[in-house]
């Protein structure tokens, strides 16, 4: 267990050391990512899949989702570690302000291509300059969060789960699919949700029980599922006690990860048809396009390009990310719209922050705040700027520009004009807070079902004490509920409850009620109640 308390650290400034806060943060990241990193996460409920079981009978929330259910996809692209925005889309109106900023880091006029009168990208960016040019471009200026996070590791989680101001354990889009798929565990859709490449750590889609992304550690991990239907080769083993142990561990491993075949399938049934080069962002939008064009039916993926973290040579560092950014998303779009698929697919980037409106010592830019955010794709119905771009004189006690767009403004506009959820359905999955709608251009005709008022959501959760773990649940009307205890196998261990509940809340002590010697480990419970089902896993200790 890591000693130090990451999400208690304080906001860094111009005054802190930055190299020891940097190194700091990327320890505390690789110390929470290290099981993951091992390989496959996620991907669904293991081996309950197998078992015969009754479909779920929707409630109203779930009725709400499913019913906004639409043929759109959205894949996020996150531009790990900081991208500098003010060398990416560079302020025209205010040029001299920024070459004084920047009197050694900056562009020269010369090498831009100019979007509009006010605002250019680096020449070398020129891929995106058709994209803008065919109305598949918007630019969101000055996306950020109030009193802004400069580590790393609290504010990629913050970005992750919508929350700035405590600590989340649940990612926006784990919320939206935990209350979609409310027996996950053991009931889980035929395609994965979302597929996840790199972003090891991220908890965007972590639900309070499960992670709904089929997630690979890197491209070379998926092509290898896509292409083979399995994780890892149970063939080419040496004939010794060695071998049969890792064919043991590696056929437990392919059997644990359902959707493999799944993927196979869709990445099979498709071809690229796009020149994508051989940039690492290039290939994960690759295989995206291929599941995409080969009906795999994932609604969202989230791919990765870094490090933008460019605290020194920042200049070459930031043309080669960013110019496989630009072909990659061209060639994206090239490939989607061969299948007659490229309206049906927006794309957003994210960055945990910006970089200081100045340069640093060392050709580069230290952790800052307010930074572009871009959307591509021809769903956007036109180019343009969003907002208001923000002041390059005026910063924040700590040097960094102020936010002039709250990145869950964004999230907002796209679960509503993109996916189609009414406003107080998306309220709930952005944690009950109310946020603006951005003029993005998305067309999304509204749900028929108006009153929200009543939606409720079934509460449950494991709950541990000093004397053990308790199922705790809230029912808000009478039915009659059966709560079963299985084993990770699928096998069904105990019946832990048959009876008629009343409104109210209940508690059950999980070994007092199982009446079997239950031993040290991970299980599933069950609830079962008016033909809808709901399951968690938990520890027994």
């Amino acid at each position: 267990m890591c000693k130090t308390n990451p999400f208690q650290q304080k906001n860094q400034t111009h005054q802190e050391d930055p190299k020891k806060v940097h190194d700091q943060e990327h320890a505390q990241w690789n110390r929470r990512s290290f099981i993951q990193a091992l390989g496959l996460v996620g991907g669904g409920s293991m081996l309950l899949g197998k078992q015969a079981i009754s479909a779920t009978k929707a409630t109203p929330l779930t009725v709400a989702l499913s019913e906004s259910e639409n043929d759109h996809i959205l894949v996020i692209i996150r531009l790990e570690g900081g991208n500098d925005g003010l060398n990416t889309i560079v302020p025209v109106y205010d040029f001299d302000t920024y070459v004084n900023l920047r009197p050694t880091i900056h562009h020269e006029q010369n090498n831009l291509l100019n979007l509009n009168p006010d605002f250019g990208i680096p020449n070398y960016m020129n891929a995106l300059e058709s994209v803008w040019g065919n109305g598949a471009m918007k630019v969101v200026h000055g996306v950020g969060y109030p009193e802004q996070n400069l580590s790393h590791f609290r504010s990629t989680d913050i970005w992750a789960t919508a929350a700035d101001t405590y600590v989340e354990p649940t990612g926006w889009w784990g919320r939206y699919f935990e209350d979609l798929y409310p027996d996950y565990l053991i009931n889980p859709p035929e395609v994965p949700p979302a597929v996840q490449v790199g972003n090891i750590g991220n908890l965007i889609f972590d639900g309070n029980n499960a992670n709904y992304a089929f997630t690979v550690a890197n491209i070379d991990q998926l092509e290898t599922v896509a292409q083979s239907g399995t994780f890892h080769d149970v063939v080419n083993l040496p004939d010794c006690v060695y071998g049969d142990k890792l064919l043991f561990l590696r056929a437990t491993a392919n059997t644990t990860f359902q959707y493999s075949e799944t993927i196979h399938n869709a990445y099979m049934a498709a071809s690229n048809n796009a020149n994508y080069g051989d940039g690492d962002l290039a290939s994960q939008l690759a295989a995206a396009a291929r599941l995409i064009k080969g009906g795999l039916g994932t609604k969202v993926y989230m791919v990765s390009l870094g490090s933008f973290d460019t605290h020194a040579d920042q200049v070459d560092r930031q043309q080669l990310l960013l110019q496989d950014l630009s072909d990659s998303v061209k060639a994206f779009y090239e490939d989607l719209a061969d299948a007659g698929m490229d309206d049906k697919v927006l794309s957003m980037t994210i960055s945990e922050f910006g970089r200081r409106p100045y340069e640093n010592g060392s050709n580069g830019t230290d952790h800052g705040a307010a930074s572009p955010l871009m959307l591509f794709g021809p769903a956007l119905n036109g180019n343009g700027f969003i907002g208001q771009h923000p002041d390059l004189l005026n910063w924040d006690d700590h040097d960094n520009l102020i936010p002039t767009n709250d990145f869950r403004d964004v999230y907002s506009t796209i679960l509503t004009s993109w996916f189609c959820l009414e406003p107080q359905v998306v309220d709930s999955i952005l944690l009950n807070q109310n946020y603006n709608q951005l003029d993005l251009g998305l067309e999304c005709q509204a749900l028929g079902i108006n009153d929200f008022g009543t939606l409720q959501q079934f509460r449950h959760a494991p709950v541990y004490r000093q004397d053990g773990v308790y199922i705790e649940m809230q029912f808000e009307t009478t039915a009659h509920g059966v709560i079963k205890l299985y084993d990770l196998t699928g096998r069904e261990v105990a019946t832990l409850a048959n009876k008629l509940f009343f409104p109210g809340k209940y508690t059950i002590n999980v070994r007092e009620a199982a009446g079997v010697r239950l031993s040290y480990g991970q299980y599933l419970y069950r609830i079962s109640f008016a033909d809808r089902h709901y399951s968690k896993s938990f520890i027994v200790r």
